[in-house]
């Protein structure tokens, strides 16, 4: 069985280096439009994961399914065979996924608010999964998320028609799944430089997660980015978009940025 590929948007310089941007959950490739901007000599690949955005016919299966489906994505769009890759929140995980199933075709990785440790009240969450479904397309849901995600007013709009893109077995699956994540056991045994971020104002588990994913390679670095929370590619695209192109070649991150120790 052919998979069905994912919705994708191009843009940027195709000859430079190739950036595979991966969204958050109830989002989709819309929530990058700053960055793609800011970066326009790499070759911007942004696609819509499984069950959202243009991509919420495809259903939403697993991690290991959805880091083999952007390895696909990989392997048509990188003339080389190899991308970097970067992912917020969902597309965080989707990506550590797919440097522990496929680390031959990632450069370099950046991901932010992503969490490996045990999470607390797992059922009462998925509860509240549950019980948010019948409202996902509602105005005053789309809000609640939003201010969760810290996303300025003047892009509520967009981050509205994402939300209501997506679909309802995606929403419950693919929380489930990041709610009970694991962190793949070939941890310590990937060599691709990897930055693990997080907005200062980020909930403590992940601000945990990244001091013990960084014990767990030499090849993972991880710093904190000031005054900002979860979804803070939005709140601060131009820190977001410097810190990318700086990992990316190997230079020194800003100086905002400070190390986990």
């Amino acid at each position: 069985m052919v998979d069905t590929p994912l919705y994708v948007e191009k843009s940027g310089n195709p000859d430079g280096p190739t950036l595979i941007f991966l969204h958050a959950i109830g989002t989709s490739g819309w929530m990058w439009q700053n960055q793609v901007k800011l970066l326009s000599h790499f070759n911007c690949i942004v696609p819509d994961l499984p069950g959202h955005g243009n991509s919420n016919h495809i259903p939403w299966q697993s991690f290991a399914k959805t880091a083999q489906l952007v390895t696909n994505l990989i392997q048509v769009h990188a003339k080389s065979g190899k991308a970097n890759i970067v992912g917020l929140s969902l597309g965080a995980y989707v990506s550590l996924q797919l440097l522990s199933d496929s680390p031959s075709v990632v450069e370099r990785a950046v991901l932010s608010g992503v969490h490996i440790l045990p999470m607390p009240n797992k059922q009462l969450m998925m509860m509240m999964s549950y019980l948010m479904m019948p409202f996902m397309r509602s105005s005053w849901m789309a809000h609640l998320n939003a201010n969760a995600l810290h996303i300025p007013p003047e892009q509520f709009d967009g981050y509205h028609r994402s939300f209501r893109q997506m679909s309802r077995q995606a929403f419950l699956k693919a929380s489930g799944d990041a709610v009970n994540f694991e962190v793949p056991e070939n941890i310590s045994s990937i060599a691709v430089p990897t930055l693990i971020t997080a907005g200062e104002n980020e909930q403590a588990l992940i601000h945990k997660s990244q001091q013990a994913l960084v014990k767990m390679t030499p090849h993972i670095e991880a710093y904190i980015a000031p005054n900002v929370g979860h979804g803070w590619s939005l709140e601060a695209p131009q820190l977001f978009a410097e810190m990318i192109y700086s990992w990316i070649q190997a230079q020194p991150l800003p100086d905002q940025l400070q190390p986990v120790v």
